[in-house]
């Protein structure tokens, strides 16, 4: 079985996770920039920050053969903190590394119109330098929160296939599900998601535009969840075709529309090229 996890923040967690998760088949991740926990005081926070994403991070992941990639935005948590808001300036130099697969997270947290201008301005960017945009769905008022992004990202013009909607569930998937978006899910322990109530989504609305993620931090979290699921796939009577399409091609299939995804010397990891986009396989 072969597991890209779509969403995960490995600057949160230890080494000894990359070497769980090689084993568990976890052969690729992208990383997005998120909120650390405690507040940032200005942009060279940020800086740093990115630097270790394209940098550390891969190189670390590279030890247990792991796959890195990155992407990179003013968080929604932080997009309404003045001190944080120059951010929004130095983003296009990053948005211009080779690792990074799309503008994210972005999105909501409170609904201010602070954050209804970074989400906007960031979607721009998005478009400006033909990424994908991963978008967070705020964790209070979930449903207006999930509609109002929908509103926004139509008003941008982004084709809605280059844009992932995160942290769905039962109650904002069919929000998503006509939209042209594609559909992320966080599998957490205790919140968000499970493996058994992820299973029923996938029974009752199939695997197409599916993203699952663990969304694994510095909070009560799992590397794991990804395999949890997978094989909770298994036992419900999914085939390993359906699994591998969620657990990997799916990922694969969103992040390539970058044109940067590089998963030379993954085992197994060849893809086709989609259209507008490319992707470097094993050999190439």
């Amino acid at each position: 079985m072969r597991i890209f996890d779509p969403h995960i923040h490995m600057t949160s967690r230890t080494t000894d996770d990359y070497a769980r998760m090689a084993a568990a088949g976890v052969a690729a991740v992208v990383e997005p920039s998120f909120w650390l926990g405690q507040p940032r005081t200005g942009p060279g926070s940020f800086t740093d920050y990115f630097d270790s994403l394209l940098g550390w991070e891969p190189y670390r992941a590279a030890q247990f053969g792991v796959v890195h990639h990155a992407t990179i935005a003013l968080n929604p948590k932080e997009a309404g903190d003045p001190r944080c808001r120059p951010v929004l300036d130095l983003l296009p130099r990053y948005l211009d590394k080779d690792r990074v697969v799309a503008v994210g997270e972005i999105g909501y947290d409170s609904m201010t119109p602070e954050e209804d201008d970074a989400f906007e301005r960031q979607l721009a960017l998005a478009v400006e330098h033909e990424l994908p945009a991963l978008v967070h769905t705020p964790h209070r008022d979930k449903a207006a929160g999930t509609r109002r992004t929908l509103d926004l990202v139509k008003a941008s013009g982004i084709d809605p296939g280059r844009v992932a909607v995160d942290h769905l569930n039962e109650v904002t998937i069919e929000l998503v599900l006509g939209s042209g978006c594609w559909m992320g899910f966080s599998i957490y322990p205790e919140t968000k998601m499970s493996p058994p109530r992820m299973v029923e989504l996938l029974r009752k609305y199939g695997t197409e535009r599916v993203l699952v993620n663990s969304a694994a931090d510095w909070g009560v979290s799992d590397p794991l969840l990804t395999l949890a699921t997978a094989e909770a796939m298994l036992a419900a009577g999914f085939g390993e075709d359906d699994v591998d399409r969620v657990m990997w091609r799916n990922p694969v299939e969103f992040y390539a529309q970058s044109g940067r995804l590089d998963l030379t010397g993954v085992t197994g990891a060849a893809a086709p090229t989609f259209a507008g986009s490319s992707i470097k396989r094993g050999g190439e």
